[in-house]
């Protein structure tokens, strides 16, 4: 069987699955596989109408009916408004549940216990979405590996993942994301994790989640719902999850810079066109060439090599994993254009403390050069939002930027603390993105570093975007 051969899905097994009514169709009928977009669809799935904050799969009924699908599955609260009787003349299978989110969760974990495969969930403050990166580079350089697509990291998203296994799938890599309680646990009950990776703990999702003890309560949920034989990999570097190592009741595997960490690097050197350090595996040591700037990406690495020491994999498939890793758009892409301006895109999203690491990044790649910094608001921050703006103000005026944009709701709270950190006012512009982008326009010049950061919901690709078009773009170096 090759790695696209669906596995089947009967009418009876999807309602074991969600708990769900038949309302009509035959139990036995047999689908290929489960969709939750009307767009590619086809015929042989079951669609699953979500409802969703723009758009209720609902609507769409009747257009996936006409592309041929004979399966699908609603809400209870919806049946009445669909054409039941119709569909019942039609032959067609419809099956009806109390929330169709949930059960699109509910069978991925149904298709997850019918699979061979161990999953390794990863999660944290920062860096998760790398690190699942990493780690599924590193797994997959002995063992046939899923990994979540793009950010597939929560309730639709990671069932979707899930949803493509198959048999030949020895070990799935997945993300996990929150911004509320309960989420973690959720998702965890979905994917029961053989191996749970804790990034760090850090100030995101505050509004919700209220403070860090509260992020590491949430974030404490992956390792919770381990199997029964489950490891967890969580950083030494990390007070809270150091302490949290000393609690749990589950075999733990350390990594981190420092003499407790189990997998740990040393002899860390920033280079223009990445990092190297040392690699120390309870084993054997070896040398590791990053070909992505920035400090952070060690812990990174480190958690990938973590979770590939765990499962099997060699040192050297490990290095040459590692090495081969390069990094999703948006984050941390070093960009240089054809007259010499040279851009970090790390517009994919943005918190406190991975704001400190671009700022710092900039800083160590810029050498002598002008450094600009082009930020957008930090969301869902809650009632620290004024403040851990004005405290990015003033790291980057204590950090060497010669010229700060800032654009969104906070934008004078990073000018003030810019300002309170005795950066001239002359050089802070505040205003819309398309205002920004005039003024570069004019001042921008060869040798330049830019910086462009910003949580997801404010866009920042739009000046990334905008500053290649004008600019060209070149491989980086």
């Amino acid at each position: 069987m090759t790695t696209t051969d669906p596995i089947a899905w009967t009418t009876r097994e999807i309602l074991e699955a969600t708990g769900g009514d038949l309302l009509c169709g035959d139990m036995d009928r047999q689908f290929a596989g489960i969709s939750i977009d009307s767009r590619n669809i086809i015929p042989t799935d079951v669609f699953v109408a979500i409802v969703g904050d723009i758009h209720d799969g609902h609507t769409f009924a009747n257009d996936v009916i006409r592309q041929g699908i004979q399966g699908l599955l609603i809400n209870k609260n919806k049946a009445a408004a669909l054409p039941i009787s119709q569909w019942r003349e039609q032959k067609l299978t419809c099956a009806a549940v109390e929330n169709t989110t949930r059960a699109l969760g509910d069978l991925a974990a149904f298709h997850r216990k019918r699979m061979r495969a161990s999953v390794i969930a990863i999660t944290g403050s920062n860096g998760k979405t790398t690190t699942r990166k990493l780690t599924a580079g590193v797994v997959a350089a002995q063992f046939t590996t899923l990994s979540t697509i793009g950010n597939y990291n929560n309730e639709i998203g990671l069932p979707l993942t899930l949803l493509r296994l198959n048999p030949e799938h020895a070990w799935a890599v997945v993300e996990i994301g929150t911004n509320s309680p309960g989420e973690i646990a959720r998702l965890a009950e979905i994917c029961a994790p053989d191996i749970g990776v804790i990034t760090n703990i850090g100030p995101a999702h505050l509004e919700k989640l209220g403070s860090l003890d509260g992020v590491l309560r949430e974030k404490e949920d992956l390792l919770k719902h381990l199997k029964p034989e489950g490891k967890a990999v969580l950083n030494a570097d990390d007070r809270r999850l150091l302490r949290l190592a000393n609690e749990i009741q589950k075999p733990v595997f350390l990594f981190g810079m420092g003499q407790k960490a189990l997998i740990r690097a040393e002899a860390v050197q920033e280079k223009p066109t990445g990092i190297s350090f040392v690699l120390v595996l309870p084993t054997e040591r070896v040398v590791v060439n990053l070909g992505t700037p920035g400090q952070f990406m060690v812990p990174n690495a480190l958690a990938a090599a973590a979770v590939g020491y765990t499962v099997g994999v060699s040192p050297q498939q490990i290095k040459a994993a590692l090495e081969d890793f390069r990094p999703a758009p948006g984050r941390m892409n070093v960009l240089h254009t054809q007259n010499g301006i040279h851009i970090i895109d790390d517009s994919y999203n943005a918190n406190p403390d991975s704001m400190k690491a671009a700022i710092a990044t900039l800083k160590t790649l810029s050498a002598n050069s002008r450094r600009i910094l082009i930020v957008g608001d930090m969301l869902e921050l809650g009632k620290q939002s004024e403040s851990l703006h004005k405290q990015v103000g003033a790291l980057a005026a204590t950090s060497g930027i010669g010229k700060i944009y800032v654009t969104g709701k906070f934008a004078d709270a990073v000018a003030s603390g810019a300002q309170n950190a005795h950066m001239n006012g002359q050089h802070i512009f505040a205003g819309s993105k398309d205002r920004i982008l005039d003024d570069l326009k004019h001042i921008l010049k060869p040798g330049d570093w830019v910086l462009v950061k910003g949580s997801r919901g404010m866009a920042m690709e739009d000046i990334v975007n905008a500053i290649k078009n004008w600019a060209g773009i070149t491989p980086a170096a």
